[in-house]
């Protein structure tokens, strides 16, 4: 449909259409859905009539082919103009056949992978008949209380925002003309994930110079990709709830940035203006909100019941809801759903697509990429003619999708022992739980360390319920229950090589697991191919090579922890500071357990020879640098080079260190590699006080090394 016909059909709507199409309901509230009795309780409270359901514009949640044609179908006869509807979804690592959490993906460091991920997601997705993925979510995180941390890719804005594309391509390529692909909405805007205390849903408080320096680059790197939609945050940003803050919405991402796509709330976040104290009433969060340019209301009607009322009164311009209609048209046009209203909607796609062996291939890979091991006293890999004793929560548990991943199955998942089951006999592996997530009996220890006295080594699978991070899923408490760690010392008594792997949505404090496991593997949760990759790493049919990408606390006092943070005027490791008075704790290091970019391998590397092709650095020109890394071991492996700069002297403070580029490389035993980087002036880009983006002349930093922490340096001069 061109754009003169579009306007047409705007035409032609009356007001209450028009609002309708910025209204977004759940799944049973329509004709045709399998379940839509179950909605008849919440439309009475919602005051939802027949009326409105006709004029809708989008659904949330619907899934399947069959169930998707006949909503839409229906819809469509009942629908005066006959505009379809645009069905959206939670596609958040995978959608039938389920990947790692995103936050495992991140460790993975594999853009390539991630991506192809996204489009086996999409593809599943779009041949169930979702035309829109609520994915990738790219909040920078740096509080491991925070339970979405598990849908981030950790702590790094430049890592984050080089997934955000990376996601943003393989959900929806090019949208138009691409097979399979679906729209991709980024979220949460903004700075979701920087909420006091880690306590989902709450404050966000900090200087714009902090906001645009860390936060805001992921955002606008998936809309530089050209993500179709942006989902606003639940939070307040200094004193304005996102879903009606206008400077947030209007001037920066529409003005600023330049954003014509669709921008939809969060789930009941537009009624939420209410308690948060910033609209007296429904009528109020909808004319805020719509002033906001918020053009879809997630499941909440003020738009609903007042949009119309506050544009008769002349309060709101009709101009300004024809704006945010004729966005929502436009998308479903790209979509072509004007032309074919189920698209790719098709039970036979259905059934030769979803959880095909090259989906399930690829999340294998994935997860065996994204497992990051943090310790290893010569206990890894076991050997295949061992008798080992499998134990913990997880020995056997199917709860290893993790949040967000509703369309996954536990009868398509492969659970632990299933995996270790593939790579050696069965009378070898002894499998007892020894206890629950948070409570176990003395009758289940005693099983566990009968069956663990009868092995060679013992492995145990311990971690948090999925329900125990994700969405209003934070935690003061980021060690292990306690039942699972005295399980672990129990079981370490008995003299024992043992191997712990966690399952998890968070960074943890690890320290007593550090202290009593000989091999620490976090596995966070892999999917439905969790079994099988987590056997190729511990046989070493797959050596290791993911690193972290959100640092590990000693413990939860120190938290936010994160590797680039400021020096103070104090430092602790300055030259001449006093034991005393430096900033630092009393009773804990500075540093975190495990640092970003941490990660073990089955072999080792040693770099050398760090150099600079010239120490000077002019905008006009680029510098190379180059390193030399070895791999010492006698395994083949896959080493994640890291590039970091440190700006010596700026406007404002500036990190101690910044990732700034990475390669991933593979090297043979006894083999080497002489990785170059090139680095330019943008790249020493970075906000000054009154918010120009520019570099400054002066000395920097650069850094080579297998993490944040173990790193060469040498020193070159940016010339202006």
């Amino acid at each position: 449909m061109k754009n003169d016909q579009l306007m047409n059909l705007l035409n032609q709507m009356t007001l209450n259409e028009k609002v309708g199409q910025l209204v977004q309901l759940a799944t049973p509230f329509f004709k045709g859905a399998s379940d839509r009795g179950q909605i008849t309780g919440p439309m009475q409270e919602m005051g939802i009539k027949e009326e409105d359901i006709r004029n809708t514009g989008s659904v949330l949640g619907a899934s399947g082919a069959n169930e998707i044609i006949n909503i839409q179908k229906t819809h469509m006869e009942e629908n005066r103009l006959g505009i379809p509807l645009l069905i959206m979804s939670d596609i958040v690592h995978g959608f039938k056949t389920i990947f790692p959490v995103p936050l495992a993906i991140g460790c993975s460091w594999d853009l390539p992978l991630a991506e192809k991920s996204a489009a086996l997601a999409a593809k599943e997705a779009a041949v169930s008949g979702v035309h829109v993925s609520f994915s990738p979510m790219v909040d920078l995180s740096r509080d491991p209380r925070w339970g979405r941390v598990m849908e981030s890719t950790g702590e790094d804005t430049y890592l984050n925002s080089k997934f955000a594309r990376s996601l943003v391509r393989g959900f929806q390529g090019k949208l138009a003309s691409d097979s399979y692909k679906v729209a991709s909405c980024v979220k949460h805007f903004a700075a979701y994930g920087a909420a006091e205390g880690g306590r989902d849903y709450n404050t966000v408080d900090m200087s714009e110079w902090m906001l645009r320096e860390s936060y805001l680059p992921a955002y606008k790197a998936a809309l530089d990709e050209g993500c179709e939609m942006v989902m606003t945050a639940f939070n307040i940003l200094n004193g304005l709830p996102s879903t009606g803050n206008k400077k947030l919405m209007r001037d920066l991402l529409r003005e600023e940035w330049n954003f014509d796509g669709v921008l939809i709330s969060d789930w009941g976040a537009v009624k939420e203006l209410i308690p948060h104290g910033v609209a007296e009433d429904e009528k109020e969060a909808a004319r805020k909100t719509i002033e906001a340019g918020v053009d879809i209301e997630m499941m909440t009607t003020c738009y609903t019941n007042h949009l119309s009322e506050l544009i008769e009164e002349g309060t709101i311009k009709e101009e300004m809801l024809d704006e945010a209609v004729l966005r929502i048209l436009k998308l479903k046009n790209k979509l072509g759903l004007f032309e074919n209203p189920y698209r790719h909607a098709s039970e036979e796609k259905e059934n030769e697509f979803i959880l095909s062996a090259e989906h399930r291939s690829t999340a294998r890979e994935l997860a065996g990429k994204s497992m990051v091991l943090l310790k290893n006293e010569s206990v890894l890999p076991l050997k295949k003619d061992e008798k080992i004793a499998l134990i913990g929560p997880f020995a056997a548990s199917k709860d290893i999708l993790g949040p967000w991943s509703w369309g996954g199955s536990d009868a398509d998942t492969i659970t632990f022992e299933e995996g270790i089951k593939t790579k050696i006999q069965q009378e070898q592996v002894l499998i007892s739980e020894g206890c629950g997530i948070e409570s176990g009996s003395q009758q289940q220890l005693n099983e566990a360390l009968e069956k663990a006295k009868q092995a060679e080594v013992i492995v145990l699978g311990l971690g948090e319920h999925s329900d125990m991070s994700g969405e209003a899923g934070s935690r003061s408490n980021i060690k292990l229950p306690e039942v699972q760690l005295e399980l672990l010392k129990e079981i370490k008594s008995l003299g024992k090589p043992v191997v712990t792997v966690l399952f998890n949505g968070r960074p943890l404090d690890l320290t007593d697991v550090i202290k009593h496991a000989d091999a620490v593997l976090e596995a966070w949760y892999p999917g439905t191919e969790g079994g099988h990759a987590l056997a190729d790493i511990l046989f070493g049919d797959v050596n290791p090579s993911a690193k972290l990408s959100m640092s590990f606390p000693y413990s939860v006092g120190q938290v936010p922890v994160y590797y680039n943070n400021y020096n103070t005027g104090r430092p602790k490791d300055a030259p001449d500071a006093q034991i005393r008075f430096v900033s630092q704790y009393l009773d804990a290091p500075n540093e975190a357990l495990f640092p970003f970019g941490y990660g073990l391998s089955y072999t080792t590397y040693h770099y050398s020879d760090l150099s600079l092709s010239q120490t000077t650095l002019t905008p006009e020109d680029h510098l190379k640098v180059s390193v030399k890394v070895t791999n010492t071991g006698d395994t083949a492996g896959e080493e994640i080079v890291q590039l970091y700069i440190r700006d010596l002297v700026g406007d404002v403070v500036r990190p101690l260190k910044e990732l700034k580029d990475f390669a991933k490389i593979k090297l043979q035993p006894g083999k080497s590699s002489l990785v170059e980087f090139t680095i330019s002036e943008e790249q020493l880009r970075y906000y000054h006080g009154d918010l120009t983006y520019e570099s400054d002349a002066g000395k920097f930093e650069v850094f080579a090394g297998p993490d944040s922490k173990n790193l060469q340096s040498q020193i070159f001069e940016l010339k202006k």
